[in-house]
């Protein structure tokens, strides 16, 4: 009987040992989010009218304002963020450098929606732990386009809010 309660007591502790250190490795803020491509593919009449940032406890974020329904978009790490239809390259500071596609024009038939002060420096992102710098691409056949120079190649998420319509850009701290 004591040999029993040896061996079950050994084979309980080497239990308990595997499973201490995926408790003590809990995901950074609880986030589940990774770095591969977020899309949806839907266009709407929406028209692109502001880009706000923030910074949180565990990620930098961009806000996308739009007017009507929410559109798609096409989030993406890319080697270099180019301008829709010329290819002209966007320079960006960091070390990694997400593209950001909304499915929805700067402009109307009345004229342009929205257009920045400054095409190189969209939102003030000094001090941001994530985020090096926003810019500009251009709103090309229905779609605008613009830069997230990184810290590095993180998890992000995108996601869309209505009323008022909204995408939304999430990068983690870190992983």
């Amino acid at each position: 009987m004591r040999r029993f309660l040896v061996i079950l007591i050994t084979l309980l502790a080497c239990a308990g040992l595997w499973t201490v250190p995926a408790a003590a490795t809990p995901s950074y803020c609880g986030l589940t989010w990774g770095s591969l491509d977020k899309s949806d593919p839907e266009y709407s009449s929406a028209t692109l009218t502001n880009v706000r940032s923030g910074r949180h406890e565990c990620f930098d974020r961009l806000v996308i304002d739009l007017t009507g329904p929410v559109a798609g978009y096409l989030v993406r790490y890319v080697d270099t963020v180019a301008e829709d239809g010329s290819g002209a390259p966007v320079p960006l500071r960091g070390s990694a450098f997400l593209q950001v596609t909304v499915h929805a024009p700067a402009y109307d038939d009345g004229g342009l929606t929205y257009l920045p002060a400054d095409r190189a420096e969209l939102v003030d992102v000094t001090g941001y732990p994530t985020f090096r710098q926003v810019a500009w691409a251009v709103s090309f056949e229905g779609q605008s386009n613009l830069g997230i120079g990184v810290r590095a190649r993180l998890p992000f998420r995108v996601f869309t809010l209505d009323g008022p319509a909204r995408v939304v850009i999430d990068v983690a701290h870190r992983w």
